[in-house]
């Protein structure tokens, strides 16, 4: 009964909040309220239709809900504080529509949520020990080299312009490059690593996702 009333007062809540975003012509972040929504309740919504009756929701249950939604909303506000950042700017530098923006947000944290949830349940008890350290393993690689990536293009650039302000504008050109090689070279190897660790994640993940629990 608890869980019917709760699901009945997140659809009526979404649906009052969708009318009041049309009304504002915020057509973006009501679609993406929408989307959200259905994705967040995607379980309940998918036994709905196929059994016609709502999912028994046990500890466990439970327990993979609240570690998905912490982490979608650790995403949302790790989100919005890089947004924050005054590196930020490069991103925003075509002035993006604050409604686009918060749209985004919400469908990704959405995402997320949908995400973490068939980790905890269904990839996690379907890959055992071994599979999941072999994911941890790729999602490091994947993490690190983006960091790596981050650092290597921000220094690159630093270095290029300060190599010119010390020591001339055709200072590359007299050395006998285009550009600073080294940590071009390191971002570049870094954009390998990070399709590797990205593509590795996704086959453990698929695999995971519909293998039997072990």
């Amino acid at each position: 009964m608890k869980t019917k009333r709760f699901i009945l007062a997140v659809s009526i809540t979404a649906l009052v909040l969708t009318v009041i975003l049309i009304s504002f012509r915020a057509y973006y972040v009501a679609i993406a309220l929408v989307a959200g929504t259905l994705i967040m309740g995607h379980r309940e919504l998918w036994s709905l239709l196929g059994r016609r009756k709502l999912p028994v929701i046990d500890e466990r249950v439970r327990e993979n809900i609240s570690k998905s939604v912490r982490n979608g909303f650790v995403f949302l506000v790790v989100a919005l504080a890089l947004l924050m950042l005054p590196f930020s700017t490069i991103v925003t530098t075509r002035n993006p529509s604050l409604v686009h923006v918060l749209g985004g947000l919400f469908v990704s944290a959405a995402l997320v949520y949908l995400v973490s949830y068939l980790f905890y349940d269904r990839v996690k008890p379907g890959l055992g020990e071994r599979g999941l350290r072999t994911l941890r393993v790729f999602l490091l690689v994947a993490g690190v080299s983006l960091g790596v990536f981050i650092i290597s293009v921000i220094l690159h650039n630093v270095i290029y312009g300060l190599f010119i302000l010390w020591f001339g504008e055709d200072f590359w050109s007299r050395v006998g490059v285009e550009d600073e090689p080294v940590f071009f070279f390191i971002a570049l190897l870094a954009v390998v690593a990070l399709v590797v660790g990205i593509i590795g994640s996704l086959v453990i993940f698929i695999k995971g996702l519909f293998s039997k629990a072990s």
